[in-house]
């Protein structure tokens, strides 16, 4: 699929609901799909503005989500409804995404879920909605890079549709869950994601400082759907004050940087879409190009970790009882990158439990290749190779995974 740059997306969802008389009594996917007319409604209208782009209605609609307030297995009849409706309000005029967002669910210490829990949630909500139709997928709203890298992987199990991801993060740049989003870019791009961005969070000019960080390791284009400024509670109401034209004043400072995708979040409305495409037609895309050639692009799960391109590993860390600790103390040394030794699967279990604790750029050593991969699934970083498996066994990991051979 060829999808022309640059795109305009949609606006917020639930701002939308709310205004057609969604009130929270049951969950938004259950009454988008009672109410159809109201999705229709204003998906028809933000087409109308100028939206390349809508996203289906999905939101919350993965098992954890619905779970946690008492659905339970209707993923698929959701996901195929709200699609479906989807694509009858967009016909021939606009593309339908697939949407994933958070299911909640979050790897030891923060929460019980294993990595494949994570996995087998999204790759239930992707099945469907690829059995739907949707043209392409959007993850986003992460706060977590383990749930969007479970998702990007579960995506691409199941399709080989375009994937875009974007986080949401503070004026630092840190998402809810402590890592920077110039990590998550240099992992989820080196996993072979189409598009990477930000969305919610905060307002235009807030978003463009986040922009400009992510424009120095950008290899794909870049996406901003911010809210329409910071929400405000007036009588006990939430408001977004952002006006249309104060929503695009930053339009051009986000296209130089090499942003191809431009939308909004919550507060926004139909009038800010209509300006905002105003402004797009005007701009020429700028295409991102190789970054950081000198560089290894490594990342924990938490913060980039570039290496030089002749970094050498000093030394070897086994996986036994007191891996923990040796992580910590390597975290601590003079080493360029940490090196851990993979020879079974006990040694995979036991880099799982605290795979939290990578600090530092870290290459893993190992010369099975089923067992590099699970130790690859496990860690929530981009890590290096180091071990005597040929380049034709490791390439499908490098394209699945972003390793660094």
């Amino acid at each position: 699929m060829q999808i022309k740059l640059p795109l305009v997306l949609d606006g917020s969802t639930g701002t939308q609901l709310q205004k057609r008389g969604f009130n929270g009594e049951t969950t938004a996917e259950e009454w988008s799909l009672a109410h159809p007319e109201a999705v229709e409604d204003f998906q028809g209208r933000y087409i109308d503005a100028g939206s390349d782009v809508i996203y289906t209605p999905t939101f919350g609609a993965n098992s954890a989500m619905l779970e946690s307030h008492k659905v339970f297995s209707r993923v698929r009849e959701l996901n195929l409804g709200l699609a479906a409706i989807s694509k009858r309000t967009a016909g021939d005029r606009a593309y339908v995404a697939g949407d994933i967002s958070p299911c909640g669910r979050y790897l030891y210490p923060m929460g019980d879920a294993t990595f494949e829990d994570l996995f087998d949630i999204y790759r239930e909500q992707a099945e469907a909605l690829e059995e739907a139709g949707v043209d392409l997928f959007v993850i986003e709203t992460m706060v977590s890079v383990a749930e969007a890298r479970a998702a990007i992987l579960a995506v691409k199990s199941v399709s080989a549709k375009p994937v875009f991801v974007t986080f949401t993060c503070d004026e630092n740049g840190k998402t809810m869950m402590g890592s920077d989003v110039t990590a998550a870019l240099l992992i989820c791009q080196g996993m072979g994601i189409d598009a990477f961005g930000l969305n919610c969070s905060v307002g235009p000019e807030a978003m463009l400082k986040q922009l400009k960080r992510l424009a120095e390791f950008a290899e794909i284009p870049l996406i901003a759907k911010p809210n329409a400024g910071l929400p405000e509670i007036v009588d006990g109401n939430t408001v977004y004050n952002c006006t249309p034209e104060e929503f695009t004043a930053f339009v051009s400072d986000m296209a130089a940087l090499g942003v191809c995708m431009f939308g909004g979040c919550c507060g926004t409305d139909v009038e800010h879409i209509e300006a905002l495409a105003r402004k797009v037609r005007e701009i020429t895309p700028v295409m991102p190009t190789e970054k950081n050639r000198d560089k290894l692009p490594c990342a924990t799960g938490r913060h980039p970790a570039l290496l030089p391109l002749d970094v050498q590993v000093r030394s070897v860390i086994g996986c036994g009882d007191d891996l923990e600790e040796a992580l910590e103390e390597a975290a601590e040394s003079d080493d360029a990158l940490i090196c851990i030794e993979i020879n079974s699967l006990d040694d995979v279990q036991c880099f799982a439990d605290v795979e939290y604790a990578v600090d530092k750029a870290l290459c893993i050593k190992c010369d099975d290749a089923d067992l590099l991969e699970k130790t690859l699934r496990v860690y929530q970083g981009r890590a290096l190779y180091e071990g005597r498996l040929s380049e034709k066994v490791l390439l499908p990991l490098v394209n699945k995974y972003g390793l660094i051979i």
